[in-house]
């Protein structure tokens, strides 16, 4: 049985540390069917984010995430 992945891609604006790269990390990761989230941290500009998981995921859900980290969410895109 094969599982398909998708890897959603956006940007989070704020972000300026280590610590912030953890807060988003757990935030997302606590959102059901996540499986893995990757941060390029960009001090002063907006930083890339992937996210894998085995099922869509919505938009408010990942914005959620994001705000309760304490940070703003740009435009995504999705891969398969």
């Amino acid at each position: 049985m094969s599982t398909t992945t998708i890897t959603t891609t956006f940007g989070v604006d704020g972000m300026t540390c280590g610590h912030c790269v953890s807060a988003v990390t757990s935030e997302l990761s606590a959102v059901p069917s996540v499986k893995d989230v990757t941060v390029q941290l960009v001090v002063g500009g907006s930083s890339t984010v992937s996210v894998v998981s085995d099922a869509p995921l919505a938009d408010d859900a990942i914005a959620a995430a994001v705000v309760e980290a304490g940070y703003a969410v740009t435009p995504r895109r999705s891969l398969l």
